[in-house]
C-alpha cells in the first residue's frame, strides 16, 4: 500500500516553513504527498528587501504561484490551490475584506477540501491547531476548514457531488516554532560560543501563549537542507540574510533534529509518543 499524506496550509510558503522536511522525507521514502493551499497569498507583503520592487508587487499573485511550483518541485510533492482569496492581516479593529477566505462561510469554505480529500484519499491529514500557529485569520480559518472537512469527507450525506466518501485515519496539528525550539537553538548557539539573535524573541514570549501537546516527533534533520531550498524558492517572502535563515544548521540538527506534531484525532490504535505520522497504519 502506498501511503498518502495531505498537508493543508493557508498561503504559499507555509508548506516550506512548517513541516517541510517531514514532507520531503515521506516523499523521498515513496509516499504520495499533496499540499493543499487555501489561498493564493494575494494580499501578502514582500518580505525580502531584494525583491521589493514595483514590478514584483504589481504581479505578486502570479509570482507567488510560480514560487510555489518551484518549492514543491524541490520538496518532491504535489500541490493544489483551493481557490480562495487571501484575507490579509488587518490591523486591530479593521474589518476583513469582502470575499476573502476568512469571511467565507464554513461549509462553503470546506467544500473544495472535502472534494480533494475524496479524490486524493489520504490516510493522514496535517494542518494548524486552533490558534492557527499564529493569529492570522487565514491560518485560523484553515484549521476550522480542515477539521470540518476531515469529518465531512466521510459522510455521504454531506457535500453531495464531490466524490465518493473517504475517511482519513489521522489528523495532526503542526507544532512548529515552539518556545522550546527557540530556547534549544539559543542555548545551542550560546553554549558553542556563537552569537544568538534569539534572546529578544524569548524575552518577549508571552506567559499566556498556548502550548501544544507534542505527541509525535519525526526525525528529518537530513532533509533540513531540502526544506531551506524550498523556503528560498519563495523569494518574495524569505530574506536569505535574516530571520529563520541565519541560525547555524549544524546547531539545529544537533539540538532539534525533528519536526513535531500533535495527534488530534485517530481512527487507528497507536502508542504515544510516536516518531511516525503513519504509526498504526504500517
Amino acid at each position: 500500500m502506498r501511503f498518502r499524506l495531505l498537508s493543508v496550509h493557508a498561503h504559499p510558503d507555509d508548506e516550506s516553513s512548517k513541516g517541510a522536511a517531514t514532507l520531503a522525507k515521506y516523499a523521498a521514502e515513496g509516499a504520495d504527498v499533496l499540499v493543499a493551499t487555501c489561498t493564493g497569498g494575494e494580499r501578502g507583503d514582500v518580505l525580502n528587501p531584494a525583491m521589493d520592487r514595483p514590478g514584483i508587487r504589481a504581479d505578486l499573485p502570479a509570482i507567488r504561484r510560480a514560487e510555489m511550483e518551484a518549492a514543491c518541485g524541490i520538496l518532491g510533492v504535489r500541490q493544489r490551490f483551493l481557490g480562495f482569496v487571501d484575507s490579509g492581516l488587518p490591523a486591530a479593529g479593521e474589518p476583513l475584506p469582502d470575499g476573502c477566505f476568512a469571511r467565507t462561510p464554513l461549509a462553503e469554505a470546506a467544500r473544495p477540501l472535502v472534494a480533494l480529500i475524496r479524490e486524493f484519499r489520504p490516510q493522514v491529514v496535517v494542518t494548524y491547531d486552533e490558534t492557527g500557529g499564529y493569529p492570522h485569520p487565514d491560518h485560523i480559518r484553515t484549521h476550522e476548514v480542515t477539521a470540518e472537512a476531515f469529518d465531512a469527507a466521510a459522510d455521504p450525506s454531506r457535500h453531495p457531488g464531490t466524490g465518493e466518501p473517504w475517511r482519513p485515519d489521522k489528523l495532526y496539528y503542526q507544532g512548529a516554532f515552539s518556545k522550546e525550539w527557540f530556547q534549544a537553538l539559543h542555548d545551542g548557539m550560546t553554549g558553542r560560543g556563537l552569537e544568538s539573535g534569539i534572546g529578544p524573541i524569548l524575552a518577549g514570549w508571552p506567559d499566556t501563549a498556548p502550548k501544544l501537546d507534542i505527541t509525535t516527533r519525526v526525525h528529518c534533520a537530513e532533509y533540513f537542507a531540502v526544506r531551506d531550498r524550498a523556503l528560498l524558492a519563495h523569494a518574495t517572502q524569505i530574506d536569505p540574510n535574516a530571520g529563520f535563515m541565519v541560525h547555524p544548521r549544524d546547531v539545529e540538527r544537533a539540538v532539534w533534529p525533528t519536526e513535531d506534531y500533535h495527534l488530534a484525532r485517530s481512527r487507528v490504535e497507536t502508542e504515544l509518543p510516536e516518531n511516525d505520522l503513519f504509526a498504526g497504519l504500517r
